[in-house]
């Protein structure tokens, strides 16, 4: 019994480390490409980090895959986002934090026809700006 009991430890704790190591390498991406296209967030080749990393990411992966999404869907999202959100708080900038967390990413996808202030408001009260 003990061992069972050592076991599930074990393993709810390997489980808890790779969801850690996946937050900080999300929080990371995010907050470099923050730092690395914050005079020009126009860039086109922003959209294209965005979308790659998130593509690969196995979590974030699926979501893309579920909705179809494409780099124009997450270009137009994007620029959606911008319309109403285009400021920095901390380490947190709406319209490129947005696409690097599960919920917030699902629900662009599930939602990129709506308007961009609904969105724009939606991300910011989940990210609580």
């Amino acid at each position: 019994m003990q061992g069972v009991l050592f076991l599930f430890l074990i393993v709810l704790l390997v489980f808890f480390v790779f969801g850690i190591r996946r937050s900080m390498k999300m929080s990371g991406k995010s907050v470099e490409l923050i730092a690395k296209y914050e005079k020009n967030t126009n860039d086109p080749k922003l959209i294209d980090e965005i979308f790659d990393f998130i593509s690969a990411e196995i979590l974030l992966g699926r979501i893309v895959r579920k909705y179809n999404a494409d780099k124009d869907d997450i270009a137009k999202l994007h620029k959606k986002l911008k319309e109403y959100g285009d400021f920095r708080k901390y380490n947190r900038y709406i319209p490129i934090t947005s696409f690097f967390n599960v919920t917030t990413l699902e629900y662009l996808l599930k939602h990129k026809d709506d308007p961009a202030k609904s969105l724009t408001m939606k991300m910011m009260n989940h990210f609580h700006i």
